[in-house]
């Protein structure tokens, strides 16, 4: 997963689109008002001076919780005498003068809150998640203040409407662009009524995003599975009873424990005998934020789904899904449908026959139910795979001790694009957990530096993501360079074994390292169009593609070594894993696209007053095989459309799919880790480009054609 823009749009609702570190001159935000000065016992506050070496990175151990208010009060009033500034200018409105000036604003803003919104995310703490939600609605009212200003518009139309005489190069047109579309598809042609309606909508959207984030995480970490006795544990391999053990002695508990952190729970969920306890456990993830307590998330979600409606009208749009895809590669919500669709017609007669198939060989195994349960799935799918494909988990996990396979990501981005990283202690962490390097290109050039962050805390969210506390540019010929920043919840080391990962955590991250690169080789003139900052079903490409060289011999002969005797992974093994592939392909098609489709339910038509479960049971109703779960949801923990910037755009990353498998079918056409011509015209074309042009010529120039979707099929095993 890509944080869209920066962590900040996770927390200044979705439609502020404005506000984030990598978005120009919003990368401030905040309230009308704000005293310029800090008081003085925040004159040693290192939020409100530059960042000291090494490369000028966050001095995380010196900054605390009382420092991030000021800092942000402060960078608040700056920006404003920024902006006013630009929009009093009495020169006539220039691309200089006007955007680019634009572009350069908020920097001490953006210092404060990249900081603050990573850190909300990968260690928050009651305190903390405070100071988000006093900071948001400032953040919020500011980002409106710019968008709003009459002045400020005026100068910018000025020069999007003389822009095609204007002698720009494609990214500064781009620039001029988008630009100019921030601030209309942010309210800037509003009347002054609708304009305060604007602002509270999106004062409220924040809000909301932030609560749904907390009620989620408070329900994941307050939850825990008891167990004393062991013969309740039959079939659960050593790793997981010695985690388990672990866990139940750090909660002061007898036994074994279990959570419904991602390293705990899904082994239980493939692995436990007792169908029982794997109910259970389901049904505790699968009700996070829907129990009618203060952590509910119901209310939440329909009242997001409202707003974001009411502001697309606000703006002229029909639903949030046609504003949102007005600026994606898909470009509308019926291009959109009509796709997720067509991956119905393929994905379903797959998955049924592939669902038929499990429940017979369930049955065959002691299985005495007609149908499978959605608790039954992981745990006999990793069986039927163990006996036709002889290949499980289990098998593959001594191959992949994380350390391993961090050298091999770093190998492969050598191989392709010369780049080496070296890891520097001296550069301060948030975490002690948490590794930084300094990256450099293959003449010793230095790049950027690369945090990484991989096992799951009390404070940290679930899933995987990438961000940026840095972003690049290029200011008075200087370019400055990154700081990216990985962050997953993998398996934890033992006290008799390191970390040693499952081959979806290892594609896991070959994904978020995919998006590092899209980071860390950013090349661009202005941060609001360098890196990730493109359309999100466009973000998915560079991710998507690193993911392939797991399956490849040639990557996983790099890394891939037994942790205890050194030895390669042997070819059998690689073959068991490029059969799997296609395992269960069609089902795990439709449960994504299940995702895809609720997500384009709530937001591609008009809000009828649907309950939660109404929606998903639309969704379930086309593509969930499997019987309904009275008293479940998992909309009310969907974190990425309602607390993570994805919403009306989580079929990207099916989309993404055709686009990484038409792409990687490129590299291995032309001599895979041995390509290099393909790989620097990838980087040239996509990772270096960022958001400069449009995404499909971007394609275009690398691949030398639009994207065919045939590959992703092939791949899938949904056609021959």
């Amino acid at each position: 997963m890509r944080t869209p823009l920066s962590v900040i749009n996770v927390v200044v609702a979705t439609a502020a689109t404005l506000c984030g570190a990598a978005t120009g001159f919003a990368q401030s935000s905040t309230q009308a008002g704000v005293a310029a000065q800090s008081p003085p016992s925040m004159t040693n506050n290192p939020l409100l001076k530059p960042f000291q070496t090494p490369h000028e990175t966050a001095p995380f151990p010196l900054i605390k919780n009382e420092h991030y208010l000021p800092a942000i009060k402060a960078g608040i009033a700056a920006g404003r005498k920024e902006i006013e500034a630009i929009a009093n200018s009495p020169a006539a409105p220039t691309f200089a003068n006007t955007i680019v000036a634009l572009e350069r604003t908020g920097d001490e803003l953006s210092r404060a809150t990249s900081v603050l919104f990573n850190l909300n995310a990968a260690e928050t703490s009651p305190e903390l998640q405070g100071i988000v939600k006093e900071a948001s609605p400032l953040l919020t009212e500011y980002g409106n203040d710019i968008t709003l200003n009459p002045k400020l518009f005026a100068r910018v139309k000025a020069v999007y409407d003389q822009r095609a005489k204007l002698k720009l190069d494609a990214e500064s047109k781009m620039l001029v662009e988008k630009t100019y579309k921030r601030f209309a598809r942010n309210g800037a042609n509003l009347n002054a009524t609708d304009k305060e309606k604007l602002r509270a909508i999106d004062k409220e959207l924040a809000q909301l995003s932030l609560q749904f984030g907390e009620n989620v995480l408070n329900e994941t970490n307050a939850y825990v599975l008891p167990v004393s006795d062991i013969n309740l544990l039959k079939g659960l391999p050593d790793f997981a009873l010695e985690a388990a053990k672990k866990t139940a002695t750090e909660k002061g508990l007898t036994g074994w424990a279990f959570t419904l952190q991602a390293p705990s729970y899904g082994p239980f969920m493939q692995y436990a005998d007792n169908r029982n306890l794997r109910e259970t456990l389901y049904k505790a993830y699968n009700t996070r934020g829907f129990k009618g307590d203060k952590n509910d998330n119901q209310a939440i979600i329909n009242r997001t789904v409202q707003l974001r409606y009411d502001r697309a009208n606000l703006l002229g749009y029909k639903t949030h899904a046609d504003f949102v895809l007005e600026e994606s590669m898909a470009g509308s919500s019926q291009k959109v449908q009509s796709f997720l669709n067509e991956l119905v017609q393929y994905a379903r007669p797959a998955a049924e026959r592939q669902l038929n198939e499990l429940t017979a060989f369930a049955q065959a195994n002691g299985f005495d139910h007609d149908r499978l349960e959605q608790w039954d799935y992981s745990y006999y799918a990793e069986k039927m795979k163990k006996q036709k494909l002889d290949l499980d988990d289990e098998m593959l996990r001594p191959y992949f001790k994380l350390d391993n396979v961090l050298e091999g990501v770093f190998t492969v981005a050598n191989r392709l694009y010369g780049l080496t990283f070296k890891e520097n202690k001296a550069i301060p962490v948030y975490n002690p957990e948490v590794k930084a390097y300094e990256v450099f290109d293959q003449n010793g050039k230095y790049l950027a530096v690369f945090y990484g962050d991989y096992f799951p805390r009390p404070g940290k969210r679930s899933g995987a993501w990438m961000n940026d506390v840095q972003g690049q540019k290029i200011v008075n010929g200087v370019n400055l360079r990154p700081h990216i920043v990985n962050v997953c919840n993998f398996t934890r080391p033992t006290d008799s074994r390191p970390s040693l990962l499952t081959f979806y955590e290892v594609t896991t991250l070959f994904h978020e390292f995919g998006h590092a690169l899209h980071g860390m080789l950013a090349n661009g003139q202005y941060e609001s169009l360098s890196g990730t900052s493109v359309p999100r079903d466009f973000v998915e490409l560079p991710s998507q593609v690193m993911e392939n060289w797991c399956y490849t011999p040639e990557a996983l002969n790099l890394f891939a070594k037994h942790y205890q005797t050194g030895e390669v992974i042997p070819q059998t093994l690689i073959d068991k894993i490029r059969a799997s592939q296609n395992f269960m392909a069609g089902l795990a098609n439709l449960r994504q696209l299940r995702f895809g489709i609720t997500d384009m339910y709530y937001h591609d038509r008009k809000p009828t007053g649907e309950t939660i479960t109404d929606v998903e049971n639309h969704a379930d109703s086309l593509v969930n095989l499997f019987p309904r779960v009275k008293g479940t949801s998992f909309s009310t923990a969907f974190s990425h459309i309602f607390a993570g910037g994805y919403s009306a755009g989580y079929y990207s990353y099916k989309w993404s799919e055709v686009l990484d498998a038409d792409a990687f079918e490129y590299f291995q056409q032309n001599g895979g880790l041995n390509a290099k011509a393909v790989a620097q015209k990838f980087r040239q074309n996509v990772l270096e480009r960022g958001g400069a042009e449009k995404p499909m010529e971007l394609y275009k120039k690398f691949r030398g054609r639009e994207p065919s979707p045939q590959a992703m099929l092939r791949r899938s095993g949904l056609v021959l």
